[in-house]
């Protein structure tokens, strides 16, 4: 068994939201839904090695819509040069970033950010004694 999505909530409406922050600051890129499911709303997001898709987040409408708080999804970058470089982009596109917890998870170099519903969104890359 693999991960295949992870699915978050999104209001109605809030497309072009979903794509400043998932497509522009974390650089995923945008996938087209299967024509049976396009009429619902949101878009979905992949994260591609060469050919392989290594992560996949599907923005779903929900109503009433609520943020996810605690809840996440934790991406991982290849370096710390990427994370900070993903972490300029969220903060270029006006987003909520917080470095309080960087080394509370051993072995990870991390951040915290909120997409532009408020959502929480986990990004790290291994600690550099952990990249040798």
């Amino acid at each position: 068994m693999r991960l295949h999505h992870v699915q978050i909530s999104m209001p109605r409406g809030g497309e072009d939201v979903a794509r400043r922050f998932y497509g522009g600051a974390l650089g995923l890129q945008e996938v087209e839904k299967p024509p049976s499911l396009a009429g619902r709303g949101g878009c979905w997001f992949r994260a591609f090695d060469g050919d392989t898709i290594v992560a996949e987040i599907h923005l779903g409408v929900d109503n009433p819509f609520v943020p996810a708080k605690k809840a996440h999804p934790g991406l991982v970058c290849d370096s710390l040069d990427a994370l900070r470089e993903v972490a300029r982009r969220i903060e270029a596109g006006g987003f909520d970033l917080s470095w309080a917890e960087r080394d509370t998870f051993e072995g990870f170099v991390r951040f915290h950010a909120r997409d532009g519903f408020g959502n929480r969104v986990e990004v790290m890359t291994p600690a550099a004694d952990q990249l040798a």
